[in-house]
């Protein structure tokens, strides 16, 4: 980021304003309990994250076309827009309903943000010709979110103790806030192949699925991408507070232990571009399997190691995400598809979440949370062993034209 010019470095702190403030979820650490405590059954909640998951599915596409052939920043203002409403919906409503709307609604808003976003701090920096800044930025703008959330996160229980919705009154006030900041993003600079008019829906779509299907390292990627996304959300959304209510942890230290793992991710986040020099397909891959294997070692263990192996999970969390965002925007070979391509590996990895989360629902029912953890961490392991062998022969493959030609 220090080779940036200054008008790029100033949209990289706007960019960082509007990610820490539209990511600062107050609600996260203590959703399941609050919503236990509306008279939520555990399969009326997990019901509630697989819809969540198939609604992003649906939203993902004609979002990121939406994005690709009119503005992606407004796509970023109306979603920090809905996410408000969103957030105090289980205000005015906690039921079952109340709380479907919410995450519907909150579906959208990041179906709106997953491709426009990236997208838009790509483009901008590589037009400007600042595109070795993006890998840097996208790791601060990852960090200073994961910042706002050890500040916040800690007061969550303890909000939540004294009035049960002020979580979600919060989330509303800084999400306002993410959208005020998205207001006043610049527009992207002008280029040569900047097409007259719009592309129509359905060729734009049926081009943007060729050019996937033409680059099997783009979408070798993004299934490396699906299996980081899963298990971050497994980890850190859908298994964190049954995972501390198991050992037995007072609720009020809920958002302050996930505070205290999320420094870890920080760390990692504001540290991935170290990694480049090990191979960056290889150091993802590698870190996807520390991941999954730090998950399933958390049951067995005491308190104090579930925090050890929550932490190591955080690390390499905040290691490979801004990597992995690197490689599929570097592999992404027509920009004027490029949310719409982005909006397709966020399908991806929604419609595999929404499939781990029916099955998690399942062994939680049954009190078979160890087994699913240590089922969950062989697939990984597996599916990362396949990727790196298809990896490698693609390479060699490339190779062996490059040499003919």
């Amino acid at each position: 980021m220090s080779t940036a010019t200054p008008e790029a470095q100033r949209v990289i702190r706007r960019y960082n304003a509007f990610q820490l403030f539209a990511g600062l979820l107050w609600w996260l650490p203590v959703f399941y309990v609050f919503q236990r405590s509306a008279g939520l059954s555990d399969t009326e909640i997990f019901s509630i994250q697989s819809i969540f998951y198939l609604a992003f599915c649906l939203f993902d596409i004609p979002t990121g076309m939406i994005a690709d052939r009119f503005d992606y920043r407004r796509c970023l203002q109306v979603g920090s827009v809905i996410l408000v409403v969103a957030n105090l919906i289980p205000v005015w409503e906690p039921t079952f309903a109340g709380f479907l709307m919410q995450f519907l609604l909150i579906a959208l808003a990041h179906s709106l943000f997953s491709g426009a976003g990236s997208a838009y701090l790509y483009e901008y920096l590589q037009r400007t010709g600042n595109e070795t800044s993006y890998q840097g930025a996208e790791g601060s703008a990852r960090a200073w979110t994961l910042i706002g959330r050890i500040v916040c996160l800690p007061a969550a229980g303890f909000l939540t103790a004294w009035w049960g919705p002020s979580a979600y009154v919060l989330s509303a006030v800084t999400c306002g806030i993410a959208a005020i900041i998205a207001l006043g993003f610049p527009a992207l600079p002008a280029t040569d192949s900047d097409p007259s008019k719009p592309e129509p829906v359905f060729p734009a779509l049926a081009a943007a699925l060729r050019s996937l299907a033409k680059s099997k390292r783009l979408i070798l990627l993004m299934a490396q991408g699906i299996a980081v996304f899963t298990l971050v959300r497994i980890g850190q959304a859908n298994l964190f507070q049954p995972i501390l209510e198991s050992k037995h942890l007072p609720l009020h230290w809920f958002g302050v232990l996930m505070a205290a793992t999320t420094v870890f991710e920080v760390a990692g986040a504001a540290r991935s571009a170290v990694l480049a020099r090990f191979g960056q397909i290889r150091v993802v891959l590698v870190l996807t399997v520390l991941m999954a294997i730090a998950l399933a070692s958390v049951i067995p263990l005491g308190l104090v190691g579930t925090m050890a192996c929550l932490a190591v999970f955080s690390l390499a969390s905040g290691l490979a995400f801004p990597v992995q965002r690197k490689l599929v925007n570097q592999a992404i070979t027509e920009p004027a598809r490029r949310a719409t391509l982005l909006s397709i590996e966020s399908l991806a990895d929604r419609a595999v979440c929404a499939l781990v989360v029916f099955i998690m629902g399942g062994f939680l029912a049954r009190g078979q949370m160890p087994a699913f953890l240590v089922a969950l961490a062989a697939a990984v392991t597996v599916a990362m062993v396949a990727l790196a062998v298809l990896v490698t022969r693609s390479r060699d493959r490339a190779a062996t034209k490059e040499s003919l030609a």
